[in-house]
């Protein structure tokens, strides 16, 4: 066995400026733990750790800091020398008790030496052989701590492994080098399981968000119409469920089937917060009779209200079916126009000639609202910039509304449809583009089949 050191050297020299004094003046452990203390309170702000999380990642190349808290009546030392792994001694720091343990526990002790012999503050803790642990644990949260029991009493031991500690060591099998090595292990096992808690941690709130944001999506209101309905949305943000961009139908209790998508500018979480905010409030005027002109001047007032900044705005493009299917009214606010086709008939962009200015950007505008023949079989596609604007190679140009009506075309020509056609067309799309777009991109498709 090593030979014991004596309990004055329990705090290094090279950790406190004031040790050779307290030596010389024959100072007991008390002195030495409040000089300690105070050395700490004065220490840099370079020889300092501001967190835990600095210390837990600084352990390879800064001294390692070990604080054990024992109340031996004898006063007989129980650590011996110690070396970490890069033949660096081991500092030390002794506390008699909790209260002492609290003043020593700074940012740059990296591990915790608990003999569970130690008494627990309180007196509803008698009946609780850990209370002890369970007391350091909440005081240190985020330090390793290895439990020090008595020999023989293994299961008291892995008792305290259990409630929260690294491992746990028997007081008369110490030795420096065991020491050593079960400190280096026990702090690499919390930092382990600090960053398996964060990465845990981190995952739920991503899949909350994801519920948030999947619920956030619309739940077309189509019921009664023979109206065929298909839709795909993706998001520019990485990992993100939701952006800019919002689409919605509903059908009112007169038989008219109301579509609308749009899209607000920029790409972040609170253009995605003022897209949903927009499309609640569409389907609930749409739901309360207002169509048109009417609808959207209230939209852009919601719009005002909401927006973070002066600058935003929104485009919107609203269609309303008759009951009958064979025409529709359209208004434009900015927005793209949809795409028809029809059989017999190459696929075409509906007018755009009086469309208006996007919501926002005009107080006072107005949007006149076109009246469109569909026929008597059709498909209607409506979508945002996102699905245009993608590239196309490795050259500036862009696929624009001429190369979408085009790539469409000819989809239908193979006889997609539905959502087929859908996916097919925004495959395209990213593969001419690439790789995956930045943009959000919203589509929807209604068909009429007699």
């Amino acid at each position: 066995m090593p030979v014991p050191i004596p309990r004055q050297r329990a705090i290094p020299a090279a950790e406190s400026g004031q040790a050779q004094a307290a030596s010389a003046s024959g100072g007991g452990p008390a002195e030495e733990s409040a000089t300690d203390a105070s050395a700490t309170a004065r220490r840099t702000p370079d020889t300092a750790v501001n967190t835990t999380d600095k210390a837990e990642n600084n352990t390879t190349h800064t001294n390692l800091t070990l604080l054990l808290i024992e109340d031996d009546p004898a006063g007989s030392p129980i650590v011996p020398d110690m070396l970490d792994q890069a033949g660096k001694p081991i500092r030390v720091r002794t506390a008699r008790n909790l209260t002492e343990a609290g003043r020593l526990l700074t940012d740059d002790v990296h591990c915790i030496l608990l003999d569970l012999a130690l008494p627990a503050p309180g007196r509803d803790d008698s009946d609780d052989e850990l209370a002890v642990l369970r007391h350091v644990l909440k005081l240190a949260p985020r330090h390793a701590v290895l439990a020090l029991t008595a020999s023989g009493d293994a299961e008291r031991g892995a008792e305290a492994v259990r409630v929260g500690a690294q491992d746990y060591l028997f007081r008369d099998e110490l030795d420096g080098r065991l020491l050593s090595r079960a400190i280096r292990y026990a702090v690499e096992r919390k930092r382990s399981e600090s960053a398996e808690r964060r990465l845990a941690e981190g995952r739920l709130r991503a899949q909350e968000n994801r519920r948030l944001e999947r619920g956030l999506l619309p739940t077309p209101l189509l019921d009664g119409s023979p109206l065929r309905f298909a839709a795909r949305y993706r998001p520019g943000r990485s990992r993100a469920l939701l952006g800019g961009d919002f689409y919605d139908v509903v059908r009112t209790p007169d038989g008219t089937v109301h579509a609308m998508i749009g899209d607000v500018c920029g790409h972040g979480p609170d253009e995605a917060a003022l897209g949903v905010e927009l499309r609640i409030a569409w389907r609930a005027l749409t739901l309360a009779g207002l169509c048109g002109d009417q609808l959207l001047n209230t939209l852009q007032q919601v719009l005002e209200h909401e927006r973070a900044d002066d600058e935003i705005f929104a485009t919107l493009c609203t269609v309303d079916i008759a009951p009958d299917g064979r025409r529709a009214g359209l208004c434009l606010a900015g927005h793209p126009s949809p795409l028809l086709a029809s059989p017999g008939r190459p696929a075409r962009l509906l007018p755009y000639d009086n469309n208006g200015p996007a919501l926002g950007l005009l107080p006072g505008a107005r949007w006149p609202r076109m009246q469109v023949e569909l026929g008597a079989e059709w498909s209607l596609m409506l979508y945002t910039d996102g699905l245009i604007e993608g590239r196309i190679g490795q050259g500036r140009e862009r696929l624009g509304q001429e190369g979408m009506t085009e790539m469409v075309r000819r989809q239908f020509a193979e006889g997609l449809r539905g959502e087929a056609l859908l996916r097919a067309a925004v495959n395209e799309v990213r593969n001419l583009n690439g790789g995956e777009l930045t943009d959000d991109v919203a589509v929807l498709l209604l068909d009429r089949v007699p």
